[in-house]
């Protein structure tokens, strides 16, 4: 963000860097298989979203439910906003996805039949809403596990080499 100042007035000017501000969870690439993703609003109160603003959110244990028909993330931690005196939230309340009945039909009989999890991915913004990436995951085995760490190390030696052959 860049801010001039210009005849008294102050002029804001928003940079690309402002709309790509997201939160990752980059363990659940680690224990899970990514089967799909589905992109949701989320529920939220003026405090959590400020908060979500400022990058005070963790989503890394965080796992979504589906219960009456609606979908619900749990232990999802927004920190405090630190002017919100006694508005202030609960860090860890549970909060509602925003999904078409259709979306989470489909999700549920994925949980139910294929023994899926639903894990949060990313909380971003699109045109100043907060979104979550939704995944439906499977979990990994342990010699998964070891798989993914040997690829990830053997695409890291050769960006290594291509980097250095083109020196």
């Amino acid at each position: 963000m860049t801010i001039y100042l210009s005849l008294g007035r102050i002029i804001i000017e928003k940079t690309k860097e402002d709309e790509k501000m997201e939160i990752l969870n980059r363990e659940a690439k680690y224990r899970y298989f990514i089967l799909d993703e589905i992109e949701c609003g989320i529920a939220l109160v003026g405090t959590e979203i400020k908060s979500i603003r400022d990058g005070k959110c963790n989503i890394k244990d965080s796992y979504a439910i589906i219960r009456n028909n609606e979908v619900m993330v749990l232990n999802m931690h927004i920190n405090e906003y630190k002017e919100g005196n006694i508005f202030n939230h609960d860090p860890k309340r549970t909060r509602k996805l925003l999904l078409h009945k259709s979306e989470i039909r489909k999700l549920k009989n994925h949980v139910e039949q294929e023994g899926c999890t639903l894990v949060p991915l990313k909380v971003y913004f699109v045109k100043n809403k907060a979104k979550v990436l939704l995944g439906l995951c499977k979990g990994k085995k342990t010699f998964d596990k070891r798989e993914t760490i040997k690829q990830r190390e053997l695409a890291r030696e050769a960006s290594k080499l291509h980097k250095y052959n083109y020196k």
